[in-house]
């Protein structure tokens, strides 16, 4: 009988005959080598499958299983299926990873066994082509680095990227995986451990690499718009933090704030007031409530979200709201 190894890396592709070959190969450089890869071809048209063919046959480490174009979500749960290790790693077909990431983030679990899921540190790569919002976004993501930050941030944005985790397959398997609801599905899944009470971690080592290119499925597909987020994340607070509320207090009247008001309507529940610094703003009644400063709030039981979306801004209202006793994910949630 063959022994279970210790790490399953999940791998759904595509169409990624320019990159995989790179993928798979630092794959097979990796320091830990006690793993399978599950890779899940959905329907590919290049030469992924050939690729993959040859990819089987030289190292018997590596199982392909082919499916049509059933989508992302689907090609993942049927790779959790096939995957046999305590371990689940999760791989694109178009990144890179450190030599050293399966073997740190193996050890990190064998010590914590408090914790769920360990992602660890990435970079943005090419370099010269980044814009400054995914520069900004990579230092967001690279500075929650305990439970704690993440879960202070996990409403403002994804606070892992899905091919640099690690967690546990009973884990996965007992949340029923991964869901197509329309939405991000690994946000989805990271919403849904916060809500079972899974603990999170972050290594600070850069041990992922990130590749951008035009055809990323987070610059193409609808499921990753700031819409389909935004709709994810009211679904989840109105499971928690928004449960039976009927109104709310939103921080930020700016564009971010006001298609907050519109998702939240969907729920029919209310903006009772506006917080904004704006003084052309303030004053006003925008969409039947006041625009108010921060200083004029008086507090009330109901929730507060903070759609405050320009750089800074969100840290400095948090600050104020710190010192007037407020508290992250308890009185008040930043959504941007």
């Amino acid at each position: 009988m063959k022994s279970v190894p210790v790490v399953s890396i999940l791998m759904p592709v595509r169409n990624e005959e320019l990159y995989l070959v790179s993928a798979l190969e630092s794959i097979y450089r990796q320091t830990f080598t006690d793993w399978e890869l599950i890779v899940v071809d959905d329907g590919s048209t290049d030469a992924t499958p050939v690729i993959l063919e040859n990819a089987a046959v030289l190292d018997r480490r590596v199982r392909v299983i082919t499916q049509g174009s059933g989508g992302i979500v689907t090609a993942l749960n049927i790779g959790l299926s096939a995957c046999r290790s305590p371990y689940i790693a999760r791989m694109d077909g178009d990144d890179l990873c450190h030599p050293g990431r399966l073997e740190s983030q193996v050890a990190f679990l064998e010590a914590n066994p408090d914790i769920g899921l360990v992602a660890c540190a990435f970079r943005h790569f090419p370099r010269a082509t980044l814009k400054q919002g995914f520069l900004s976004y990579e230092a967001w993501q690279n500075s929650l680095v305990s439970h704690d930050l993440i879960m202070r941030d996990l409403f403002v944005e994804s606070p892992f990227v899905h091919p640099s985790i690690m967690t546990r397959r009973d884990l996965l398997l007992r949340l029923g995986g991964y869901r197509n609801e329309g939405w991000p599905e690994d946000y989805d899944l990271w919403l849904r451990m916060a809500a079972d009470g899974v603990r999170f971690a972050k290594l600070p080592q850069q041990h992922f690499f990130w590749r951008d290119h035009p055809e990323r499925s987070t610059r193409t597909l609808d499921d990753y718009s700031r819409k389909a987020f935004r709709a994810c994340k009211a679904h989840h607070l109105r499971l928690g933090y928004l449960k039976d509320a009927t109104q709310v207090v939103m921080a930020g009247a700016g564009l971010e704030g006001r298609a907050w008001q519109r998702q939240l309507s969907l729920f029919g529940i209310k903006v009772s007031c506006w917080l904004d610094i704006d003084p052309r703003k303030l004053g006003k009644t925008l969409h039947g409530a006041p625009v108010i400063t921060p200083g004029e709030l008086r507090l009330n039981d109901e929730p507060l979200l903070v759609a405050i979306g320009v750089a800074g801004a969100r840290e400095e209202f948090r600050l104020l709201a710190h010192e007037s006793g407020l508290r992250d994910g308890l009185d008040f949630v930043c959504v941007a």
